[in-house]
């Protein structure tokens, strides 16, 4: 009987791991980011309406777990997606098992699920099993992707560990503040300003290809691109990086100062400055290069709007981080899940007129979040919020039922593991 049943596991685990879902690191993980980015948001909305009481007994109440959701639910699951096709991409490394990605998927959703069963274990457990499953999801990923960038001659793409560790080591210390009941969320602040140097350190790879159009080279009837000569400057992008990581430090340390506001006004400066790296004319006009362009214009405005509110402006610090989040974070992530979770799935763009429209969701539900923190805004102020968290859904909900098919099922273009689409055995491009 026993080896019936164990022979019936195994048979139960080799169909789970056969399935295409599991094929290449993004797969699990986008859909786990735009499902996340739907129900979570769904929760808060809920949540801010007066539902779901139990949300307010969560340790730090349902503000501490929407913030901790949004940077480490949404955002790691977006991370760990694109880590784990893009290492073993820029390295020349194996791939991660199936069963590897399987058990790190499963553990991102113990992790979301523990953090919302806290108030049920007894109180000297509480948070801690959350803890546990986030943390152990970062130190799993480290200790499958710093080997091979470590080992990598180049010694390029280093960068992504330091920033893994560090966003580990902010997370130790909210999940620490927390179960002493202190200020954690000034944690997931330094995490927000970690992320937006992530997505410039991300983007930089993408966008040479994407501004450069070489995004769909080798996509049957594509003509030759134009010699664009666009590059991401290293000192440009480092001193973006460099005061986005100052004004961070500052505002933990500082909190709501005038050095806090200054620094945020030179992050502004220092993206705004970036962006000139983009202006190489008719080529920033096509959809993918001006979603990733939108995207450091939302951060500019984020640290511009926080700056002015640290300096005294009548405007909320917090509207300014949410066009980090909800512009920044939600555009770059949505664009990147639309080229990578096609392309490394052998399928050439998607060219439907949803996408851009989707984007362009994105970007309205983050202005209308900073609208909702106006004055001006006066008895509307919470429909507009509203508004803003439902156009965010409606663009993952799109996302979703557009990409499943993509994200989980087979490839079509006779490729195999992550590999970009094979020439004319490629699926055909969405018109």
């Amino acid at each position: 009987m026993d080896v019936a049943r164990a022979s019936l596991r195994a048979d139960w685990l080799a169909r789970i791991e056969a399935h295409p879902g599991l094929l290449c690191g993004f797969r699990p993980f986008f859909v786990l980011t735009a499902g996340s980015a739907v129900l979570f948001m769904a929760l808060w909305l809920a949540a801010l309406a007066g539902g779901l009481p139990g949300l307010q007994r969560l340790p730090g109440g349902a503000l501490a777990w929407h913030a901790h959701e949004l940077v480490f639910g949404f955002g790691m699951a977006s991370i760990a997606g694109f880590l784990l096709t893009a290492v073993p991409e820029f390295t020349g490394c194996a791939a991660v098992s199936r069963r590897t990605l399987l058990s790190l998927a499963l553990l991102w959703i113990c992790a979301r699920l523990a953090f919302v069963l806290a108030p049920a274990w007894p109180a000297a457990i509480g948070i801690w099993p959350a803890a546990l499953c986030n943390l152990g999801l970062a130190t799993a990923l480290l200790a499958h992707l710093v080997p091979p960038l470590w080992r990598d001659p180049a010694r390029r793409h280093r960068s992504f560990a330091w920033a893994l560790a560090a966003l580990a080591g902010l997370q130790a210390g909210f999940f620490v503040t927390l179960a002493r009941g202190g200020h954690a969320l000034a944690w997931l602040y330094v995490a927000v300003g970690l992320l937006m140097v992530l997505i410039i350190v991300a983007t930089s790879r993408i966008s040479l290809r994407v501004v450069n159009g070489r995004i769909e080279e080798g996509r049957p009837g594509a003509t030759p691109p134009p010699d664009v000569g666009y590059l991401a400057r290293p000192p440009r992008r480092h001193l973006a990086a460099a005061t986005i990581l100052l004004c961070s430090a500052a505002e933990f340390v500082l909190g709501a100062n005038p050095v806090t506001g200054w620094l945020a006004l030179a992050a502004a400066a220092a993206m705004l400055n970036l962006l000139n790296d983009w202006h190489v004319g008719r080529p920033l006009f096509t959809r993918w290069a001006l979603m990733l362009y939108a995207g450091y214009w939302m951060m500019a405005a984020g640290y511009a709007w926080m700056g002015v509110a640290w300096l005294g402006a009548p405007v909320s610090a917090s509207a300014g981080r949410h066009l980090l989040m909800a512009g920044a974070m939600g555009l770059s992530i949505f664009t990147v899940m639309c080229i990578a979770g096609r392309l490394h799935a052998g399928q050439w763009l998607d060219r439907r007129r949803w996408l851009p429209l989707a984007a362009a969701t994105l970007v309205a539900a983050a202005l209308l979040r900073a609208l909702s923190g106006l004055p001006l805004a006066g008895a509307y102020g919470s429909a507009i919020l509203f508004a803003s968290g439902l156009l965010w859904i409606a663009a993952f909900a799109a996302y979703l039922w557009h990409a499943w098919p993509v994200l989980t099922g087979p490839r079509t273009d006779g490729g195999a593991g992550c590999d970009e689409p094979r020439g004319e055995r490629a699926g055909p491009a969405c018109g």
